[in-house]
């Protein structure tokens, strides 16, 4: 008998030794302790063990499915799936359908990046311990319910999550957080807690994750702050853009006229 004991610190060695080890091809059962550590073996050698892999070796995307519910990191880019999503190609190969699928389904493509960044770590062969599968792991009701007959292939996934995670939306009112709690531990659960997000602590950590990644993928907000100066014009301060013209002299930002004109409209005295 094999048996691995994992922390997030060592989680991707892990997955190398599972990879190397001459077991590598048999099955592969494990569990997630409540502190966060992912237990291997080759065996079932008790109830909380499940199924992860069945005679395969890439055991290190298989096991992806389940760093969402690692204890997170200070900051995102130390979480392993962030630093694993740096050497994956995918992000940029499935952009395309993302952005189609999102549009199709009036979503932000950054939330749906987000939600296959946590499910699966980019990876449209990930399989999860309960048995869903793909980019945005469906599980095989909710595969059926949206007409996914193969959620390994990448375009039929992703349209049937995002159709998803519309759905989830608009039952929760647009409530971003309850639709990703229902995504991560179906609708019920939310309902069954009023309507909240349920206190598993795996769930809550799914939603703190995907709204990070969602921040990440959406890029840096652009805030304007407009505020009268003593020439009786309006500068316009616009942080993080350090390309833009300034005011000659001015400390920064965009001057313009109270009414709205452009500084140099009226002449060199402003008349």
């Amino acid at each position: 008998m094999t048996l691995w004991s994992t922390t997030p610190l060592t989680l991707l060695a892990a997955g190398t030794l599972a990879l190397a080890a001459p077991a590598a091809r048999a099955d592969l059962y494990g569990y997630v302790d409540d502190a966060g550590r992912i237990h291997l073996a080759n065996e079932k050698l008790d109830a909380r063990y499940e199924l992860f892999v069945k005679g395969e070796t890439n055991t290190e995307f298989k096991l992806s499915t389940e760093l969402k519910y690692l204890p997170p990191p200070a900051e995102l880019t130390d979480h392993v799936i962030f630093r694993r999503l740096q050497k994956s190609p995918n992000v940029a190969r499935f952009e395309g359908l993302v952005a189609e699928f999102a549009r199709k389904n009036r979503l932000e493509p950054a939330l749906v990046k987000a939600v296959i960044a946590v499910e699966s770590a980019y990876e449209p062969a990930a399989v999860s311990p309960k048995g869903a599968v793909g980019l945005m792991q469906l599980i095989p009701g909710t595969a059926a319910r949206y007409g996914v007959r193969r959620s390994t292939d990448p375009r039929e996934n992703i349209e049937g999550g995002t159709r998803y995670l519309r759905d989830l939306i608009d039952m929760f009112n647009g409530d971003l957080r309850l639709a990703l709690a229902g995504y991560n531990a179906g609708e019920g659960a939310v309902q069954r807690y009023g309507n909240a997000i349920p206190p598993f602590p795996e769930t809550q950590a799914y939603v703190k994750l995907v709204m990070q990644f969602y921040e990440h993928f959406t890029g840096p907000k652009v805030e304007v702050v407009t505020r009268k100066v003593d020439t009786g014009r309006i500068r316009l301060t616009i942080p993080g853009r350090r390309n833009l013209p300034v005011d000659a002299g001015a400390a920064g930002g965009l001057l313009l006229a109270e009414d709205g004109a452009t500084p140099n409209s009226r002449g060199p005295a402003g008349q």
